[in-house]
């Protein structure tokens, strides 16, 4: 028996006038996949990125989610459909404590109908505040504001802001963009093992090939607004369009001890 993809993209296109910057993309996602997305600058990622999560209107083609077609529709829609991202660029209150920033992204998910007139500090949030903190290993920064944190640390807090919603696909931009090269493993295990603690479907957007070949379970890859390669990352990486256009012949030759 066939399993329905959790998202479906078919023949995706997007122009700013005589630029196209996504050329018919055809991805089907599975429920639980963790997917590398990679590519030059440019190369159409975050503008697929964009078209998926609301934040730009597709020229043509279709989206769907859990079968239901959420092409055009706007951020807030998508988010509250099961669809939710973080940014390259960390979306937290920086004069805000960690608590603080985590207590009203959770207060604004939970804001539906007679919820929204209720206060944000009550037993319940404040209960899945100290979760979350927890699951992310933010703890220890509870009480610290948002603009003292390590680049790592908000990266967590921002992640752990964007799962309130409970969504069921998370779009991750860069996710270890700035933080050192000393803690990017520790926080992507972070981040993969609360992300599959949740059994959200995971795909990211990401320069750090040694990220990709860790955590993701399949590759897809974009040069000029089109899809040049979608495999699992053993066969994605050694692909030599991927070499030529993304990576470079120089990192292939690193993995191989050249």
């Amino acid at each position: 028996m066939t399993t329905t993809p959790i998202l479906q993209v078919k023949n995706l296109q997007k122009s700013f006038g005589a630029v196209i910057a996504a050329k018919d993309i055809c991805i089907d996602v599975s429920a639980g996949e963790v997917i590398g997305i990679i590519g030059a600058n440019g190369a159409g990622k975050t503008t697929f990125v964009n078209m998926v999560t609301g934040y730009l209107k597709p020229s043509s083609g279709t989206i769907e989610f859990e079968g239901r077609d959420i092409t055009g529709k706007p951020p807030r829609l998508v988010t509250q459909a099961g669809i939710s991202r973080s940014f390259q660029v960390s979306q937290v209150f920086t004069t805000m404590t960690v608590y603080d920033n985590l207590l009203t992204a959770l207060a604004i998910a939970d804001s539906a109908g007679l919820n929204a007139l209720l206060p944000i500090k009550r037993p319940e949030l404040q209960q899945r505040c100290e979760e979350t903190l927890a699951r992310y290993h933010i703890s220890e920064h509870r009480d610290s504001e948002a603009s003292t944190l390590s680049q790592g640390v908000r990266k967590l807090l921002d992640i752990a802001m964007a799962m309130v919603s409970k969504p069921r696909i998370l779009l991750l931009d860069e996710p270890t963009s700035g933080v050192s090269a000393e803690e990017k493993f520790d926080i992507m295990d972070i981040i993969m093992d609360a992300l599959k603690a949740d059994k959200v479907t995971v795909l990211f957007i990401e320069h750090d090939m040694e990220i990709i070949e860790r955590y993701v379970s399949r590759v897809i890859a974009f040069y000029q607004g089109e899809v040049i390669c979608d495999e699992p990352p053993e066969q994605a990486l050694v692909d030599p369009k991927v070499r030529e256009f993304v990576i470079g012949t120089e990192h292939h030759r690193e993995t191989q001890g050249a």
